[in-house]
């Protein structure tokens, strides 16, 4: 079987053909078990995301990880970027500190 990680990052570039991704697994940051993958930061850069408003891009995102969003995947913090947004910001912040839900 196939890391959840593996399959994120096979999707988005199979659909989106990225001058640019990155999927970190940020579970251990989370009140989640060793070894879990179920929060993950996503950076990616593609020429699909011209002319596409932040909501579009997500939707598509979203729609694109229906079905692992609704199973194994808890958060996905996305940064969706075209190449000159990419060359513009050329990084992403730091994940804030997991509060815990209620914490």
């Amino acid at each position: 079987m196939q890391s959840i990680q593996n399959q994120l990052q096979d999707r988005l570039e199979a659909h989106f053909s990225p001058v640019f991704a990155e999927i970190v697994n940020e579970s251990h940051m989370h009140n989640v078990p060793p070894g879990s993958e179920s929060h993950f930061k996503v950076t990616l850069v593609s020429d699909r995301f011209e002319g596409l408003r932040l909501v579009k891009r997500h939707q598509e995102v979203y729609g694109l990880l229906t079905d692992l969003m609704q199973g194994p995947i808890h958060a996905l913090a996305l940064h969706t970027m075209t190449a000159s947004e990419w060359a513009a910001k050329g990084s992403v912040p730091d994940s804030p500190d997991c509060r815990g839900g209620g914490r």
